[in-house]
């Protein structure tokens, strides 16, 4: 995952989520369709793309598809 534009792609793709980049700073509350079985499904694929563990509890902090991006390209 070389951008956000691919993790858009992703989001879109692999989890049925009609997401654009208006949505990737929005509060989760906000993104059509969110629910904790997505940050989860995410979060497994996430490390599935990346191939390193990404850590939960920060995960679940987070307010934002953006700042789930961080925690991806970060880790």
């Amino acid at each position: 995952m070389n951008s956000i534009d691919d993790f858009l792609i992703l989001l879109q793709d692999d989890l049925g989520l009609p997401v654009t980049g208006a949505d990737v700073g929005a509060g989760l509350d906000r993104v059509p369709g969110w629910d904790s079985v997505h940050l989860l499904s995410l979060l497994a694929l996430l490390e599935r793309t990346t191939g390193r563990a990404l850590p939960l509890a920060e995960a679940l902090e987070a307010g934002s598809l953006e700042e789930i991006y961080a925690l991806a390209v970060a880790s």
